[in-house]
């Protein structure tokens, strides 16, 4: 056996982009004075809540800056006024620093806040698009939306060009400038670039003279009215990257195929002198694609809109305001970001590894904690009435300089209804009746006394409300003679006149299917049903102090957390993050 102490452990997750980052470091590609040798970028558009999927594209390039001491920027891509919101601004900047990571850069070149808004390049943006049309690579076309589109051809045949296409420099010039003026309806021209003289007929669709500029009478959240035409995307994104320095332009796979026109615009934009060379180089990762969710920004959105859950934060939601309000760690999300690496081939995580990520950062600084989430009642005959023994437990099994927690045994205590079965089946050690002349079963309360048996109570209907016991006195755990009581069955508990009743919400996955969304199929047939259950719940005393996103594991049963936006002081609500093993029938 080899003495290697790390030769079990696991290789590195793959990770292409580090090897890329290492190699323009190496040859100082993106050596410039006054700049970082490495400059990321995460571009949200702010038209609705980050999810899962947004989380492993803001770690891997938050995480690339960091660990070669370069910088990353937030910049929202907000080109969009119909669409975008402060509200998702606000609740991207939440998230991203919720996640561990901020855009305030403190390194030796290049130091301060690196906040941006694609808005505010709309004055260069358009200067440059006055730019394309001069020199013959930009015009305006006039054609309805449905003849654009029926001419722009398909993936087996070439498109036709514009009848307008042969429009005049100064033609162009002016119809672009009346656009800007507001002369004209939404729809009624687009400009166009005009790439290369037989563009219609490029194998890549984005390359048919794809649309750079549109019409839209609309309110944005930032300029205002002050423009009623705004960039599309594929022109907008390239450009700002360029005007930011970036070096390393990291997008999904979906991008691949814009890349052309991509590295097109920055080259003739240089070409014009509005860009230094290297300009950026775009790079594309397979997305995260994770089992039993549905990412879609529209689907989301259609959940929230027709109130199949309670808003962008419930926790049945993959955005990261859900997880968060879940109780999802930041750090836990990491550990499942890293682990899943960052490749060039698309496939599926089992949500599992998200969920065994969350647990495995959960263990070791979790405080422990006791509740009964389906209470049965249990009578101790022999123990006195009004008296109350004080037991203790550890805080964290494996922190014990976090000390103790006390909590009192009674006469009456919650115990679990699956803790008692009148007719024990085989292997089944917990309570039990007598039968046949046998002795009820013992079982140690844990912390506590070990307790025979004797007896239960049923209501009119037949179910069990009551079960009754005796204790004995010298079995208290922790006590000289305890360990003289060999019991099988270790069962958690809470006294009834001590503890908290909370409301606990037992949250599951969101869908049964794995891939909900998967090749046309309607996503809310496949709800599940048990994705949230909310239970009456009584918990150690202990815990009426925990204060909102503090989190804990409940005995036998799994991690939860303050609900941060319902928990009151003195009264928490407790959501289920995970329980402690992956259970989900496959």
């Amino acid at each position: 056996m080899s003495n290697d102490k790390n030769s079990t452990a696991p290789a590195p997750a793959p990770n292409f982009l580090r090897n890329i980052v290492e190699s323009d470091l190496a040859t100082g590609a993106h050596d410039r004075p006054g700049l970082p040798s490495v400059i990321t970028r995460f571009p949200p558009e702010p038209n609705g809540y980050l999810h899962v999927g947004h989380a492993k594209s803001i770690y891997t390039n938050f995480g690339l800056a960091r660990d070669f001491g370069g910088r990353c920027h937030l910049r929202f891509d907000d080109t969009n006024p119909e669409k975008e919101e402060q509200e998702y601004v606000d609740s991207i900047i939440d998230s991203v620093r919720w996640l561990g990571f901020d855009w305030d850069y403190k390194g030796p070149v290049g130091a301060g806040n690196h906040l941006y808004y694609a808005s505010d390049y709309f004055g260069k943006l358009y200067e440059m698009a006055e730019y394309l049309i001069k020199t013959g690579r930009a015009y305006v076309d006039s054609q309805s939306a449905a003849d654009m589109s029926a001419n722009r051809g398909n993936f087996s045949t070439p498109g036709t060009n514009s009848p307008f296409r042969t429009r005049s420099v100064e033609e162009n010039l002016q119809l672009f400038r009346d656009m800007k003026a507001g002369k004209y309806k939404d729809g009624e021209h687009v400009l166009r670039a005009k790439i290369t003289e037989d563009a219609m007929s490029s194998p890549n669709m984005n390359m048919r003279d794809p649309a750079i500029y549109r019409i839209r009478h609309a309110h944005h959240h930032r300029t205002g009215d002050d423009w009623c035409i705004y960039p599309m995307y594929d022109y907008t994104h390239p450009i700002s990257d360029a005007l930011e320095n970036i070096t390393h332009s990291i997008c999904t796979l979906e991008f691949q195929d814009h890349r052309p026109f991509y590295d097109w615009l920055l080259a003739t934009l240089a070409e014009g002198g509005f860009f230094e060379q290297p300009v950026p180089k775009q790079y594309e990762f397979a997305r995260l694609n994770l089992t039993y969710i549905v990412t879609s920004k529209r689907k989301l959105r259609q959940m929230v809109e027709e109130g199949i859950v309670d808003g962008w934060d419930d926790p049945r939601l993959p955005t990261m305001a859900g997880m968060r309000r879940r109780g999802f760690t930041p750090e836990g999300i990491q550990l499942m970001c890293e682990r899943t690496g960052v490749t060039k081939s698309d496939g599926w995580i089992d949500f599992g590894v998200l969920e065994g990520a969350v647990r495995e950062d959960l263990d070791p600084k979790a405080p422990r904690a006791i509740a009964v989430l389906r209470p049965l009642k249990l009578i101790v005959d022999n123990f006195p009435e009004g008296e109350a023994h004080e037991c203790t437990s550890p805080v964290h099994p494996h922190h014990p300089e976090l000390g103790h927690r006390t909590f009192p045994f009674t006469k009456e205590l919650w115990i679990e209804e699956e803790d008692f079965m009148e007719v024990p089946t085989k292997g089944y050690f917990r309570f039990t009746p007598p039968i046949d002349g046998n002795p009820g079963s013992r079982v140690r309360l844990k912390y506590g006394y070990v307790v025979e048996c004797t007896g239960y109570d049923k209501d009119e209907n037949g179910k069990v409300i009551a079960v009754h016991v005796n204790y004995f006195p010298d079995s208290k755990s922790g006590t000289p003679g305890a360990d003289n009581y060999k019991v099988k069955g270790n069962i958690t508990w809470v006294s009834v006149p001590a503890a908290l009743e909370a409301e606990v919400r037992l949250y599951d996955r969101l869908f049964t299917e794995e891939k909900p969304d998967a090749g046309g199929k309607d996503f809310k047939e496949f709800l599940n049903p048990k994705a949230l259950e909310v239970v009456k719940a009584y918990l150690e005393p202990g815990l009426k102090d925990a204060v909102a996103e503090q989190r804990f594991q409940f005995e036998r049963h799994g991690y939860y957390v303050a609900d941060r936006v319902d928990s009151q002081p003195g009264r928490p609500v407790f959501n289920r993050i995970v329980t402690l093993k992956d259970s989900w029938a496959k």
